[in-house]
């Protein structure tokens, strides 16, 4: 942002509140890809945070590319973002991008997947928390046994922190053999035909021995599930994001859990963050930011980590009260007693 605007916007704000300094900024949001469910949802609560600000929403969606995101992000520039929102594709490509923004005075939020530099404030949920949630809520349905790993992306420090969340459940058990890991994958950006296909090869090589899986996602969760009923096989499953069908598969009893990151809350914050940012706020001075370095390189960051919420056929009312799906559609074919559907 240069200088005039920012003087113009700091004193507008002084005397007129954040929702009218706001119109005068713009939130560039740089997506990895629009494959999975939730970035809709994640879209919506930022678009409708900056409306209420003020703000202008622009955005690109990268299709997978790692290359096409710095591109994008240099659109984005180009078209006038004074804020830079970006779900980065890969951790490391993504450096030049960031170089731009910082020559072009621009602050760049990191959303949802970490981006392991120091001029960018990172916000997400508590990845390990998610990944201990899983292995939790799988374990106490299976707690010994053949296991199988979907990982996802390998170019994502999500699937890191996951995996880490998980064995800190697991890994004793593993240890002293109670639990055996059958088989482990990353998966190509996150695609469910591609966590299909890892669960069948890891079927075939355990000779179709799996008693439980660990997924990643819901995505995943779901080329998972349908890879075990081609085998005539129903075990627990645990998966992430609180996507649609993967909730309708809990309430049928397909999979165990859906570790809900409430993509609302977490795409209002990030429309906060970035309109405080543009309108001259340090990375330090966000409410509620923290100190946080548990990043591969041990790097430094100020973050926010948002708290994920576990549903269950036990509390799977909370998505339908919270307005994130309808009744019917979480509930259509549930098993008996499951909660806010009977």
């Amino acid at each position: 942002m240069n200088f005039v605007k920012t003087v113009a916007i700091a004193a507008t704000a002084s005397l007129m509140g954040a929702a009218a300094w706001a119109q005068d900024i713009t939130v560039g949001v740089s997506w990895s890809n629009f494959q999975e469910e939730r970035w809709k949802t994640d879209e919506a609560a930022i678009k409708a945070k900056l409306e209420e600000l003020g703000a202008t929403y622009i955005s690109s969606d990268a299709q997978a590319s790692a290359a096409k995101q710095l591109t994008d992000v240099e659109a984005l520039i180009a078209q006038g973002a004074d804020a830079l929102i970006i779900l980065a594709m890969d951790k490391d490509a993504i450096g030049p991008a960031i170089d731009q923004a910082e020559n072009e005075g621009i602050p760049v939020v990191g959303y949802d997947r970490l981006i392991e530099d120091d001029r960018t404030f990172y916000l997400t949920f508590d990845n390990k928390g998610v990944g201990r949630i899983i292995a939790q809520s799988v374990t106490a349905e299976q707690p010994e046994g053949n296991f199988a790993i979907i990982k996802g992306d390998k170019g994502d420090p999500n699937a890191g922190f996951l995996l880490e969340g998980m064995m800190e459940v697991i890994g004793d058990d593993v240890a002293s053999g109670k639990i055996t890991i059958v088989g482990e994958a990353f998966t190509d950006g996150w695609k469910p035909d591609n966590a299909q296909k890892n669960m069948e090869q890891i079927l075939t090589a355990a000779n179709n021995e799996v008693d439980a899986v660990l997924a990643q996602n819901d995505g995943m969760a779901g080329g998972a599930i349908a890879a075990l009923q081609a085998q005539g096989l129903a075990v627990p499953v645990g998966g992430q994001d609180g996507d649609h069908a993967a909730l309708n598969r809990v309430a049928r009893g397909e999979q165990t859990v859906s570790v809900w990151k409430n993509a609302q809350d977490l795409g209002s914050k990030a429309a906060e963050i970035a309109v405080a940012l543009a309108g001259g706020a340090s990375l330090a001075e966000i409410d509620g930011a923290v100190k946080w370095s548990g990043g591969e390189n041990g790097v430094e960051m100020n973050a926010i980590f948002l708290d994920p919420t576990p549903v269950t056929q036990a509390n799977i009312s909370a998505v339908i009260d919270a307005g994130h799906i309808a009744k019917d559609k979480v509930c259509a074919g549930a098993e008996a007693g499951v909660a806010g559907c009977n």
